[in-house]
């Protein structure tokens, strides 16, 4: 008597092609053109991403400015770094842009969503084109703008001041210790906000109409809605928009180059620049010191690293 045939008996025997759903087992030959998709990306990953990272790991256990053989020093660059007066205040002068930037960005962004979303519907539009505009200029060519604008002499700043009868504040916003830091700020969160308020916009469009009017018929007012609705149901926007300010952060550099190099007196000096100035000098007959300033890449993507965990976590606890 003759045995009923599985599905997978007859489709193998009649050469019917199969349609196989996610965690299903694959042919060999599907196996091996899957790795072959894959396998250009892979190549590139390994050539432009892991293989600089681990060189770069490498020569920051090194002293080498560029020419001849690396000599290996072991963890002597990072050991000086704890020593170096300059890298300690560029540490304290990344952290602290950062952690400002990031919650300025954070708070307005959203303020500013909320405004266009729910009291300014009408001309949301024209608010959200107008405060996208900077996000879509580079970031060099803003640094320049304010640059100008910021000048002593000629900025329009000063000019301002001094046109409205504010002479006593007008101020060399760029050269004085206490005011640069305020003043790169200032220019971070203009060109960031735009891009900050439109992810904090498009989540506010998933958040559920209904809930608003069932809070509203609860007797909440505005600011109850806004603190238990609009808050908590923006918590995975919140994490991510946190998770890029603080890797913009860690990793800033054009602006602050191109405005101040660093100075006054290493008054903006950052992790970024700190470590341009070492591996190419800034200074005429300066020697390169490539070993020392890997170590400051190392310390950089560790702390990068260390955003898009706090990332991962702020998502995972949102999603309970």
């Amino acid at each position: 008597m003759a045995t009923a045939l599985s599905r997978e008996d007859v489709v193998r025997r009649s050469g019917e092609r199969t349609t196989y759903r996610f965690g299903s087992p694959l042919r060999k030959s599907q196996r091996v053109a899957g790795y072959l998709f894959v396998l250009p990306t892979f190549a590139l990953f390994l050539a432009f991403v892991l293989w600089p990272i681990l060189y770069t790991a490498y020569l920051s256990l090194t002293s080498w400015g560029g020419f001849g053989a690396p000599r290996f020093v072991n963890f002597d660059n990072y050991s000086r770094m704890l020593h170096d007066p300059v890298a300690r205040r560029a540490l304290i002068v990344t952290l602290v842009l950062t952690g400002v930037t990031t919650a300025i960005l954070t708070f307005l962004g959203l303020v500013t969503a909320v405004l266009v979303n729910v009291i300014w519907p009408k001309v949301g539009v024209v608010v959200r084109t107008i405060l996208f505009i900077p996000g879509i200029v580079s970031f060099v060519v803003s640094a320049v703008l304010w640059k100008l604008i910021y000048d002593p002499n000629i900025g329009t700043l000063n000019r301002l001041l001094g046109a409205i009868g504010l002479e006593s504040l007008q101020h060399p916003w760029l050269a004085d210790h206490k005011t640069v830091l305020p003043a790169i700020i200032v220019v971070t969160v203009w060109g960031g906000l735009g891009f900050t308020m439109l992810i904090y916009f498009a989540g506010l469009q998933s958040i559920d109409p209904n809930l608003y009017e069932a809070a509203a018929m609860d007797g909440a007012n505005t600011v109850q809605q806004f603190r238990h609705i609009t808050v908590p149901s923006l918590r995975i926007v919140t994490g991510l928009i946190v998770s890029l300010g603080l890797l913009n952060g860690f990793k800033a550099f054009d602006v602050i180059f191109v405005m101040t190099g660093g100075g006054p007196n290493h008054g903006s000096e950052v992790l970024g620049t700190y470590l341009y100035s070492l591996a190419f000098g800034t200074t005429s007959g300066s020697i390169p010191q490539l070993g020392y300033a890997s170590a400051f890449s190392v310390v950089t993507m560790v702390l990068c690293t260390l955003a898009v965990i706090a990332q991962l976590w702020l998502t995972r606890r949102a999603d309970r």
